[in-house]
């Protein structure tokens, strides 16, 4: 019996670091309309956009007057928010699922289970304990709103793209991972804790909120670093009220289980008893909260160009951090707070498995293979320094394994575009080319923050027929929307509102909203380039080679009539 609960106990371990790792990934992954872009206050035409009508391919023309509405107007209104809050909320449920295995956490849940159900009826228990859980629910929701209403909207819609606080949060997930991995435990004052359970001896509804809050601080150690990595992921999404849906989640996953124990307490002999398997839960999660701290420290190093942060370089930590979390599964890597480990039960061989395994799949990829399940987390695959992949893969027109160029480009010195392709990184430059040589446009709204932009040149654009169109059919012009760096001082220009579009990134952000109307990333948009003309309606990430293929034939179609 004592073996089946550990088995039991082993697989949920290993289900929920999967489930943690492919929520993070789907919570990064998400198309938000925020998430890539540093907002400004934007005029109605920028200085140095052209002063023209846009005008559709079936000759609906947008007028000035629209255009020089000062909002920023989004392709489609909250559905994208919205899928980016789903993403939250599923990510801080996943982390309270995996709270619920701390040390901390753990033991308490049968102590306090009994203490409902000892001398209670069961329908008195089960709303006891429910009462106990929406208390739950209600302190760390709080706890998610405050940080908005801290912050403010725009505060934390810049956090995704400011290198102080993209850096303060990779410093903030390393000292949460080595806190979890046994280097120190971060505490609330005991006086707190004190306080707390002494008003939770008091009767009635306030007894019950002052145990929910004695909860929360007595497993701050173990809950802590989820908590604050949860809430930084949240806080960089862009989404409003995504620091409290994600304490929603993760305190909805923290409630449940005291309610649905109060209801069917005989279900409690089923739970494996404590040691040091709860500890080992600790040490994984630090495992993954490191790696997970390098995305912070690429998006500074690639916002600001420090180019000492590569892609292979990224890998190599990665490749360490995993394979070191393999080895420790094995039982050949021991923490000082680890319970002697007498042999390897199965399920923590299955988890063994699976983690070296996917280390071995990341080798190759110090030699530029794509590694497409993840090719969203990596920085980009032109960063790498030794690339066997991309020349093998692209039709090679010139020499050097390299397409045709058209010649130097501005900001090329800092840009280097995807898969060699010969992209333009400067509207006006690209567009004037393009009318020299009678092709479409293929604007690319991208971002160095942007996981899907990465998603979608790793996954779409190496596709040889979508390759094909963009290099033959197109000129292609990528505008990053969160680059630093700043622009020549006659480049300089300054909105209706007095904010100075001093920075290239600002620059082409202000340029999607104004004259696209959005501000999402990637955002894809067909001119051409005499009349700018929009060939067809503009789109985000579609991570179907075959309609990706489809959007860009459509331009073409469009084009020619």
């Amino acid at each position: 019996m004592m073996t089946l609960k550990k088995s039991r106990a082993g697989l949920t371990i290993l289900a929920l670091i999967l489930l943690l790792f492919c929520g993070l990934n789907r919570s990064l992954a998400q198309d938000t309309s925020a998430a890539d872009v540093e907002f400004t206050e934007i005029s109605s035409v920028p200085v140095d956009t052209p002063q023209k009508v846009t005008t559709l391919a079936n000759g609906t023309t947008v007028q000035k007057k629209e255009a020089e509405k000062p909002a920023v107007i989004k392709e489609k209104p909250g559905q994208n928010e919205q899928k980016s809050l789903w993403a939250i909320f599923i990510t801080g449920f996943v982390g309270g699922l995996a709270a619920l295995l701390m040390p901390c956490i753990f033991p308490m849940l049968p102590l306090t289970v009994s203490f409902f159900t000892k001398g209670s009826e069961k329908g008195k228990a089960f709303r006891r304990a429910a009462l106990y859980g929406f208390f739950i629910i209600l302190i760390y929701v709080v706890l998610g709103l405050l940080v908005t209403i801290l912050f403010g909207a725009d505060a934390l819609n810049s956090l995704s793209t400011n290198g102080i606080f993209n850096f303060f949060f990779f410093l903030l997930l390393v000292a949460f991972a080595a806190s979890f991995l046994g280097a120190f435990e971060i505490t609330l004052p005991s006086s707190w804790v004190n306080k707390m359970d002494a008003n939770s001896d008091k009767g009635g509804i306030a007894g019950l909120f002052f145990m929910a809050g004695t909860l929360a601080l007595v497993s701050f150690s173990c809950t802590g670093p989820i908590i604050g990595t949860l809430l930084v992921q949240a806080a960089t999404s862009g989404a409003l009220l995504g620091p409290a849906i994600g304490m929603f989640g993760f305190s909805l996953a923290l409630a449940i289980p005291f309610a649905l124990f109060a209801l069917f307490p005989s279900a409690m002999n089923a739970l494996p008893k404590s040691g040091g398997w709860l500890n080992s839960v600790k040490v994984v999660l630090g495992f993954l909260e490191l790696a997970f701290a390098l995305k912070f420290l690429s998006n500074v190093d690639l916002a600001y160009h420090w180019e000492w942060f590569d892609r292979e370089i990224f890998l190599v930590l990665w490749i360490v951090i995993f394979g070191m979390m393999g080895i420790y599964l094995l039982g050949k890597l021991k923490f000082s707070h680890d319970s002697d480990l007498k042999y390897v039960s199965v399920p923590r061989l299955m988890m063994a498995i699976v983690v070296l395994s996917f280390t071995v799949y990341m080798v190759p990829g110090l030699w530029g293979a794509p590694l497409k399940s993840i090719s969203a987390f990596l920085p980009p695959q032109q960063t790498q320094d030794f690339d066997l992949y991309t020349p093998s893969l692209i039709p090679v027109k010139g020499q050097h394994g390299t397409t045709v160029s058209s010649g130097p480009h501005k900001y090329a010195e800092i840009f280097h575009s995807p898969l060699n392709l010969d992209a333009f990184f400067d509207y006006e430059e690209g567009l004037a080319y393009a009318k020299k040589v009678n092709k479409p446009v293929l604007i690319d709204f991208t971002g160095h923050a942007c996981v899907n932009c990465r998603k979608m040149e790793a996954n779409v654009w190496p596709n040889p027929d979508v390759y094909k169109v963009i290099s033959e059919e197109y000129v292609l012009i990528q505008l990053y929307v969160d680059d630093k760096t700043e622009v020549a001082s006659a480049d300089v220009v300054t909105s209706a509102q007095g904010r100075i579009l001093n920075t290239i990134g600002k620059k082409w952000s202000d340029l999607q909203a104004a004259k696209f109307h959005a501000n999402s990333q990637p955002f894809y948009v067909l001119l051409d380039p005499k009349t700018e003309k929009i060939l067809v309606e503009p789109q985000g990430a579609d991570y179907n080679p075959a309609n990706y293929l489809k959007f860009l034939k459509s331009g073409l179609e469009g084009f020619s009539k």
